[in-house]
């Protein structure tokens, strides 16, 4: 695997490293040794798959607090998703700064969201399947989230939302005093 940093500390891509032959490939997609020797969380407490009829389908902005703090590993295994993260960390130079990684069946990637770290995408394709690894078991006393459409998060999200939950449609804006705290 090649571990590429992002902008956000503590925040990979991570591509995969092909061996190809005569029938096609293989390749790694997690190895708890690899991610280790990178600094990162390498449990898997749980495995998760959505499935998205419709493009334009938004999930999120979701992410847990302590002492239930979330990992994800995050990869598209059918059609495509554009996948966002926010950094929720208060103290950290990046708070609330996002990045949006478009993640495919085609190429491969996965995306490593670190503990405190808010997580949601769009659906680009009819169809499209996403699979998590995560590093904590759902907690829902613990979870919060973020609207997609936040003025102080600014996400350029690619489609019209087509679909959404009622539920991430409904959490609170955050307040315009926070930012640069």
């Amino acid at each position: 695997m090649r571990f590429i940093e992002t902008s956000l500390k503590g925040a990979y891509i991570i591509d995969l490293e092909e061996k190809p032959d005569h029938r096609g490939f293989f390749a790694r997609t997690y190895c708890a040794e690899e991610f280790a020797a990178h600094g990162l969380k390498a449990t898997v407490a749980q495995c998760n798959l959505s499935f998205n009829h419709y493009k334009g389908t938004l999930r999120g902005m979701h992410y847990q607090v302590f002492p239930a703090c979330e990992t994800k590993l995050v990869r598209c295994i059918a059609g495509a998703i554009y996948d966002v993260i926010v950094d929720m960390r208060p103290d950290s130079p990046t708070y609330l700064q996002h990045i949006g990684v478009e993640l495919t069946a085609q190429n491969r990637r996965a995306l490593y969201v670190p503990e405190m770290f808010a997580h949601g995408y769009q659906a680009l394709t009819d169809g499209a399947e996403v699979v998590y690894q995560v590093g904590e078991f759902y907690t829902p006393g613990y979870e919060r989230g973020l609207r997609y459409d936040d003025p102080v998060l600014a996400i350029d999200w690619p489609l019209p939302v087509s679909e959404i939950s009622a539920k991430d449609a409904s959490w609170a804006l955050l307040e315009q005093t926070v930012v640069g705290v």
